[in-house]
């Protein structure tokens, strides 16, 4: 049914010869390698990936704790593990879990799926289209923050990410799972749900080439390879820059991708205190997107159907494409003196999406253009945005403790436009709209240009009440703008321009204890905040109701524990938290509409932990049990499955990893439209791993490594998320688990 990913796209045949033609050219230092000693990153770089919730100091106790913790096998091998400084429940997943277990091709959510009340959907493959769900206790995508070394970045009309569009695999080295809104210095416009912390990679300090090669099911092909410089100045300048390309055909039917990414970074040390850090990324996707399948269609032609190649349909795949290309870059400085610290980065990013899709691809539309009952009426959008911002951290010591404060300020500026064209002709296809002057208005359902403003100022202090207990008490103040400038809003298509802001003050306060040096626990309570969507402004007058909207708060209350050693990595917490006006999504015809779920109640408990067996052989296991009440009806909150649940084997003993990980996903309710809540039952998915590293013996290459993946080990295919419904008649669309599948890949290590 899919055609081979030349049909789709064209390869790029030279490009991992031009990765390793531009290796060539760089120069080795071998004796700046030879004297380098520890990595750059190591000085005052060291807390640069750290979460945004911890001051430098304890930044610096969690990073020398985490290295200490790394030593030991448990640690160096468990898929998550809990924090022993951290105030609230967090899962740390470490590079050794995303390079063996990940897909080549995944992303951050594929990463995070791991942890516990984390639940995701990949229907087309690992990395191979957005992920439509990303739930935290239920917390859906745009409800919880996402940062990049500790940048928050967002769509700002709703706060969604683009996780096939920013940042792949082979540029992280961590991920970390915060479960809650944090301290007064975690920034962000959603922190309520939580913060998933993507961490970059950081230059090694000996010079390195570094090719791989990935093949796999659906005509999947990663091609790229990172290069570190080590250290060639005598300050001990360092970098490393990652040259990816990846194309696939996709598990659902004409759903191929092809990706290219460039990602680098140089530290500079500046003096023996100060460390500057550049981080710059380059991404192009190309894709072609589905919006699932009915039941009927479904059972008509098979568990993978999504798109077709017959061009007089809604469906076609050409008719349905993502043009996406993105950018990320930031300056990073960090100084220690007279008893100071300061953290500094000044960063913009940018996101420029084209985008096509048939009228209703699921073919509950019938074809008729304005020019023709036969052709084939469809949709062309373009979403564009660039933010400009700079969070800038300032802390002393003081008293018994230390005071922080800083401040976070971010401008993004869109432009979002939306027309009714005819696919068969490729012109505008104009609709019924009595009041738009011309051709061109009559065809646009949405045309809008609107800027976010955020400021967010906080101050916090560590009171050091023992050397085994500290409290963490602050506060944060958010201001938060919107304009908007619509010749065509969006919903009414009728023009406005209206400017709004809003603010919200946001205490917080946390207790953390050390019993022993294997032993910690904590208290937190806090205040969690949602700024409000640009949505509120889909309506003809939008003073007439946004004096009754305010931001999205929560309360959230959370005790947990961590314990740790060689052999054992164990932490489990209990959370409860309330928060009312919540708003919530559906999609109909693709679009996404969002709508008030009154309040809802949140609570649960969840548990981590691995343990060494002994001779390379260990355990791990986590586990959730959550609830999620609206208290409009007591109904099911959507996207909240009751549990979650993962255990996993895992063998690590010199060259050789193996591990077998299962994760399961309880019951989900999901609401297709008002009269019709869908369950979809529970499900595990069993994924298999191994890889050998070897000496192959040759000249200017120190260590070759082969690995191999088994994706879906026992062929579990059952539907496992609503995609949203249909345009025309609210008809529930689904997404199933992808067959089983493989990836092979090899890499080498040379000079």
């Amino acid at each position: 049914m899919t055609p081979s990913t030349h049909a789709l796209y064209r390869r790029s045949p030279v490009y991992l010869a031009l990765c390793l033609a531009l290796t060539s050219a760089l120069p080795i230092h071998a004796q700046d390698t030879a004297q380098s000693g520890n990595t750059a990153a190591a000085g005052p770089n060291s807390t640069n990936n750290t979460d945004s919730s911890t001051s430098s100091k304890n930044a610096k106790t969690l990073a020398g704790m985490q290295v200490t913790a790394n030593s030991s096998a448990v640690s160096a091998v468990a898929p998550t593990q809990g924090s022993m400084v951290a105030t609230q429940p967090q899962s740390i997943i470490g590079s050794k879990y995303i390079q063996e277990n990940v897909p080549p091709t995944g992303d951050y959510t594929d990463i995070a799926s791991i942890a516990p009340s984390v639940y995701t959907v990949t229907p087309n493959g690992s990395g191979l289209m957005e992920a439509p769900v990303v739930s935290i206790r239920g917390f859906q995508d745009g409800q919880y923050n996402v940062t990049f070394d500790g940048i928050p970045w967002m769509d700002s009309n709703d706060f969604t990410h683009h996780s096939t569009s920013y940042f792949t695999n082979q540029e992280t080295s961590s991920v970390v799972v915060d479960r809650g809104p944090g301290t007064a210095s975690t920034l962000g416009n959603a922190t309520f749900g939580g913060t998933i912390s993507v961490d970059s990679i950081s230059p090694k300090n000996e010079f390195n080439v570094n090719p791989y090669v990935s093949l796999g099911s659906w005509d999947t092909a990663v091609e790229g390879a990172r290069i570190d410089t080590g250290r060639f100045t005598s300050s001990g300048t360092s970098a490393v820059i990652n040259l990816q390309n990846s194309t696939s055909d996709g598990y659902l039917s004409y759903a191929g991708q092809r990706r290219q990414s460039v990602f680098a970074k140089v530290v500079q040390p500046v003096g023996e205190n100060t460390t500057l850090t550049f981080a710059a990324m380059w991404n192009n996707l190309d894709q072609y997107v589905p919006f699932g399948a009915t039941k009927a269609q479904i059972a008509q032609y098979g568990v993978n159907y999504a798109l077709n190649n017959d061009s007089a349909s809604q469906a076609y795949y050409r008719y349905n494409q993502d043009q996406i290309n993105t950018n990320f870059a930031y300056i990073g400085v960090q100084s220690e003196f007279a008893g100071w610290t300061i953290d500094n980065k000044t960063y913009t990013y940018g996101y420029n999406h084209f985008g096509f899709n048939g009228e209703d691809p699921n073919g509950e539309t019938p074809n008729g253009t304005a020019y023709s009952p036969t052709d084939v009426p469809g949709q062309h959008m373009r979403n564009t945005n660039r933010s400009w911002g700079d969070i800038f951290r300032l802390a002393k010591e003081i008293g018994p403790g230390e005071a922080r404060t800083g401040v976070w300020y971010d401008h993004q500026d869109d432009i979002r436009w939306l027309y009714e064209f005819d696919d068969t002709t490729n012109q505008l296809n104009p609709v019924i709209n009595p009041g738009a002057p011309t051709l061109q208005l009559a065809a646009a359902d949405r045309r809008m240009n609107d800027s976010l403003v955020t400021i967010q100022p906080f101050i916090e202090y560590q009171w050091n009440i023992t050397d085994n207990a500290y409290f963490v008490g602050g506060v944060k103040y958010n201001y938060f703008k919107r304009d908007i400038d619509a010749p065509v809003n969006q919903k009414t298509e009728l023009p406005l321009t209206y400017s709004k802001d809003w603010n919200a003050t946001l205490p917080s306060a946390a207790f953390h204890y050390t019993f022993t040096s294997n032993w910690t626990a904590y208290a937190q309570w806090a205040k969690g905040y949602l700024a409000p969507n640009l949505n509120l402004l889909y309506v003809p007058n939008p003073a007439v109701s946004d004096s009754a909207v305010a931001p999205e708060k929560t309360t959230n209350i959370q005790l947990g524990t961590t314990w740790t050693n060689d052999r054992l990595t164990l932490s489990g917490d209990v959370y409860k938290i309330n928060f009312n006006n919540f708003v919530q999504s559906q999609k109909v015809g693709g679009i996404t509409e969002f709508y008030n779920g009154g309040g809802v109640h949140y609570k649960g408990v969840e548990l981590e932990g691995a343990y060494l067996l002994g001779a390379g052989f260990s355990v791990y296991a986590n586990g959730s049990i959550n609830r999620a009440i609206q208290t409009s009806d007591n109904t099911w909150n959507p996207n909240t499955p009751h549990k979650t649940a993962a255990l996993g084997f895992i063998f690590n003993n010199g060259p050789v990893y193996a591990s077998l990980v299962e994760k399961f996903v309880g019951k989900t309710y999901y609401t297709a439209n008002a009269n019709d809540d869908t369950p979809i039952g529970g499900y595990a998915v069993t994924n298999f791993a191994a890889s050998y590293t070897f000496d192959p013996h040759i000249t200017d290459v120190k260590d070759f490594k082969i690995g191999f993946q088994i994706n879906n080990l026992f062929n579990n295919t059952t539907i496992n998320a609503l995609a949203g419904t249909t345009a025309a008649d609210s008809t529930p669309l689904f997404f199933t688990i992808p067959a089983r599948n493989f990836n092979f890949t090899i890499s080498a290590d040379l000079f």
